[in-house]
């Protein structure tokens, strides 16, 4: 009866902070065809120093870091205009979306590598992204958690965002997120609305051979 009770108990404060987070999804998405550009991520959003990303999932990434514990280990890998490298170089597969500036590998703030309790809002962050393995939640084109290879609990969460087909180091003509009202990323005018176009094919799932060390070998 103890355990029953405690088992109880535990499912229904699990229950209580999650809901808050689940209740919390932005939809419906859109179609950014805002003018890209990759800057710095801000400060309100965790990250390792000089990881850069495309602005237009700026406004996304502050939503995600307001409501989970993320720390971002790499964003764009790539070469900016002035020819400059930015990120992890060689530690991406060939497509990866990280080398547009529309992915980003997360491990928990303040975690110590190791899956233990400080990966539980990572878990739920993946979750909500994908709530069932290989059926992402738009606007997110591919996520790389527990059941692939190189990434999940005590290795790292990746997070791309779906966008137009564009060469590495190349910013996409448009990219999908969710509507978070945060200032930075024009709204699409409703005239410009149309069939959602075709994106490039998914990651094909590997993991680059190159690894990086520390929490995350950056592998997709």
């Amino acid at each position: 009866m103890r355990v029953a009770l405690g088992l109880a108990l535990a499912l229904a404060a699990l229950g209580a902070m999650a809901a808050p987070l689940a209740a919390a999804s932005p939809i419906p998405t859109r179609l950014s065809y805002a003018a890209g550009e990759i800057v710095p991520i801000p400060a309100a959003v965790p990250h390792a120093e000089g990881d850069m990303i495309d602005r237009r999932i700026v406004p996304d990434l502050r939503w995600i870091a307001a409501r989970y514990p993320i720390y971002i280990t790499d964003g764009f890998s790539g070469r900016l205009p002035d020819g400059e490298h930015v990120g992890c170089q060689g530690c991406h597969v060939e497509h990866s979306d990280h080398l547009n500036g529309l992915a980003v590998d997360i491990v928990p703030l303040n975690g110590d590598g190791r899956c233990d309790r400080t990966w539980r809002g990572i878990s739920l962050l993946a979750h909500w992204a994908e709530p069932r393995q290989n059926l992402p939640r738009p606007p997110f084109r591919w996520v790389g958690y527990n059941g692939d290879a190189g990434h999940g609990c005590g290795n790292h969460l990746h997070l791309s965002w779906s966008h137009a087909p564009a060469p590495p180091s190349q910013l996409a003509e448009w990219v999908e997120v969710f509507p978070v009202g945060f200032q930075g990323v024009a709204q699409q005018p409703a005239a410009q609305r149309r069939a959602h176009p075709a994106e490039p094919p998914p990651p094909p799932g590997g993991i680059s051979t190159v690894r990086s060390g520390g929490l995350s070998p950056r592998g997709d």
